[in-house]
């Protein structure tokens, strides 16, 4: 009797971490966070500094990880930070292809961010 008890709690125990381990599969942590805080701050401060505009910007900031690889999210920053100096390096960086591909992919990050969380 002992054993047929047993066999349902070893069961559901099994199941429990296959779904914790898929779950930690299908959404890495792999941005900072301290670069997660960094974009919820400033969209807060874009969007009112209201408890509203925190529950949206997280949502948003969540959505672009989901979406975009943290290195990349990265590389799209610096490009994006790079073409708004002034100079010879920024006009290379404003009009080099796979720099525009790579702030394509976070403005289109951006924009599904926008669309499930700023409803």
């Amino acid at each position: 009797m002992k054993g047929r008890a047993l066999q349902p709690a070893v069961l559901a125990v099994a199941l429990l971490t296959a779904a914790l381990a898929q779950a930690q599969e299908v959404r890495p942590n792999d941005y900072p966070t301290a670069v997660r805080a960094d974009y919820v701050f400033g969209c807060m401060a874009a969007n009112g500094n209201t408890q509203q505009s925190l529950e949206r910007c997280a949502c948003s900031i969540d959505v672009i990880a989901d979406l975009l690889p943290y290195e990349r999210y990265v590389q799209a920053e610096t490009v994006l930070r790079m073409g708004q100096t002034a100079g010879e390096r920024a006009e290379v960086v404003r009009s080099a292809g796979a720099f525009r591909d790579m702030v394509a992919d976070l403005r289109r990050a951006q924009i599904e961010a926008e669309v499930q969380c700023f409803p």
